[in-house]
């Protein structure tokens, strides 16, 4: 048995199984919805559910309040169909030609740029490459089962590795064994391209000025996206807020003062929300989002892209738009969560 799932306003419409989410059938039909983590955490594919039956399924009560589940509103990464459907939300058209492949790779090298920061460089087999978007991610597939999900910190040009800014969480499964007994050579499988955070190219996005907004190795897909566009020469301006606790977290900061200096109109503010002393830290302190609205404090004509810990999206989300005016509809997210009953990274 199978339901008809439309989506309005592209008029569009597929074939589900109702076994599926609304997310997974729409994948599997060549129609890619927004979302990022997949596991009802984020709220990225939140849209709304306009006639049918349906399963609200497992999620996180703030990615869908009850006042979103009151006006019918639904996360499709959790959502299954119990009848015909008509739901409502945007498309991403430019992900269709985007295969989500599951691949081998080899750990070809690793760097410690911090104490607790690691860059992996995996090589894929000979003759594959991985098409992707400036932004998006990969998942390990582990041998239990679980997925660890990881943006890409190498442009879509440069691809003769995949890069990979990963933080050492204490107890974590992965990064336990990251900083721990991984080496290079190691084999892992992965899977992707994932995830609907991207940079825009569109003619809607235009000439836009890009806001960057970095928390952490949440400047890894950041990276992605200011070196393909230096690659492309694109002639929109550029600002990158990069924040952490302390000036070890901007572990690759001379990388960015040098974007300064070779990218035309590229702007770059570190903050750190701690200040010991022995540091000696001479630049801004505090919440990188604030400081965003103490520089920019009208955002209605930029784009804003934002990747970080998901304190600091949901609150720069709610003072962007509520206090600098930004469109909704111009803020791209990537924020790093946990389904509710997973296990640390």
């Amino acid at each position: 048995m199978t339901v008809k799932i439309s989506i309005t306003p592209s008029g569009h419409s597929y074939d589900a199984d109702p076994a599926q989410t609304v997310l997974q059938s729409a994948l599997d039909a060549g129609f890619i919805l927004p979302y990022g983590c997949r596991n009802g955490a984020c709220g990225t594919c939140k849209g709304r559910i306009l006639s049918g039956d349906f399963d609200l399924g497992d999620f996180q009560d703030k990615a869908l309040t009850a006042e979103d589940r009151a006006r019918g509103y639904a996360l499709f990464c959790c959502a299954k169909p119990r009848t015909d459907l008509t739901i409502e939300c945007r498309e991403v058209g430019s992900l269709r030609d985007i295969p989500i492949r599951t691949l081998p790779c080899r750990v070809q090298k690793i760097e410690r740029p911090a104490e607790d920061v690691s860059i992996l460089y995996l090589k894929l087999p000979a003759n594959e490459r991985l098409q992707f978007l400036p932004g998006q991610y990969i998942d390990f597939l582990l041998k239990d089962g679980r997925r660890r999900s990881f943006s890409l910190a190498n442009a879509p040009h440069d691809d003769e590795f995949l890069q990979l800014h990963i933080r050492h969480v204490p107890g974590g499964q992965f990064t336990d064994h990251v900083f721990g007994a991984m080496k290079e050579r190691d084999i892992l499988r992965l899977e992707g391209p994932l995830g609907s955070f991207y940079l825009r190219e569109d003619e809607k996005s235009g000439k836009k000025p890009i806001l960057l907004l970095a928390g952490g190795t949440g400047f890894a897909p950041i990276k992605a996206i200011v070196e393909h566009a230096r690659h492309h020469r694109m002639e929109r301006p550029m600002t990158l807020y990069w924040g952490a606790r302390d000036r070890t977290g901007l572990y690759l900061d001379d990388l960015a003062q040098e974007w300064t200096k070779t990218i035309p109109g590229f702007k770059y503010v570190s903050v750190v929300s701690d200040n010991p002393s022995e540091d000696k830290w001479q630049g801004r302190i505090g919440l990188v989002h604030q400081a965003v609205m103490a520089d920019l404090p009208d955002l209605s004509q930029h784009q804003v892209y934002a990747c970080g810990a998901p304190g600091m999206i949901d609150a720069a989300r709610r003072d962007f738009v509520g206090h600098c005016h930004l469109p909704d509809s111009e803020f791209f997210a990537d924020s790093f969560t946990f389904a509710a009953d997973s296990q640390p990274a």
